[in-house]
């Protein structure tokens, strides 16, 4: 760990950060899924769906959530009769999470506050551990790789859904622009917040690139890495496996 991290355009403590972090979605939990949509034009749902289907989750294994305090994941794997755990270090993602699980009569997710860099859980426990849209908000992400490795069993598969930068020529200047202007004024529309937005924006842009990120999942220990660009690259799906 260096002696500062990145938090969006900053650089501040790592206890700074966790802080901080930990404002921004405490600010926006309850208009998060809304601002999901409108900063998406709803192409999150699309990401979502293609991240779950090649998860593949099944009936009978143990899957780890992080950061999936709302649940948008957990509820989409839950069908498939897993053991899903919903976990997030922010309580009041949880909460929005859980209040979502029970107006859709879904009771069978055990949710959890917990850290994805120091997780509670024991060595070789889940069959599978995924992170959408959480990974560049840790603050030590090469260590939360690790603890992600290290809760896997043998076999066990890693997949985190993330934005990243677009490869498509014109493409990148256009969504900058849209995002640097339009995102946090949205936010302010919506959620009364317009920092919380314009540090998650400011956040991708300080992200490792698609085959950084590739190189970091495989430093972590994990083998047979992938990742599979979407919108030439503005999302991405990067996949390993442990061994």
């Amino acid at each position: 760990m260096t002696d500062t991290v990145s938090f969006g355009y900053e650089d501040v403590s790592p206890e700074e950060k966790t802080r901080r972090v930990g404002g921004v979605f405490a600010s926006v939990a309850s208009k998060y899924d809304v601002m999901n949509d409108a900063m998406s034009g709803g192409l999150h749902r699309v990401w979502k769906d293609v991240f779950v289907r090649r998860v593949k989750p099944r009936a009978g294994e143990a899957i780890l959530d992080m950061a999936g305090g709302t649940g948008d994941i957990a509820f989409r794997m839950e069908k498939s009769g897993a053991a899903i755990t919903v976990a997030d270090i922010n309580p009041a993602m949880l909460e929005v999470g859980i209040e979502r699980a029970a107006k859709r009569g879904i009771d069978g997710l055990v949710w959890s506050e917990a850290n994805a860099e120091t997780l509670q859980w024991p060595d070789r426990f889940f069959d599978a551990y995924t992170i959408a849209f959480g990974i560049r908000n840790v603050t030590d992400i090469p260590k939360a790789l690790r603890e992600a490795h290290r809760v896997l069993k043998r076999g066990g598969r890693f997949f985190c859904l993330e934005f990243s930068t677009t490869l498509w020529p014109g493409f990148g200047d256009v969504y900058d622009a849209y995002s640097h202007h339009v995102v946090p004024k949205v936010g302010q529309a919506i959620a009364g917040d317009a920092e919380s937005y314009r540090y998650l924006i400011e956040s991708i842009r300080r992200f490792p690139n698609m085959e950084r990120f590739k190189e970091m999942i495989g430093e972590a220990g994990f083998v047979q890495t992938k990742v599979e660009p979407m919108l030439g690259g503005l999302v991405a799906i990067h996949c390993g496996w442990k061994i």
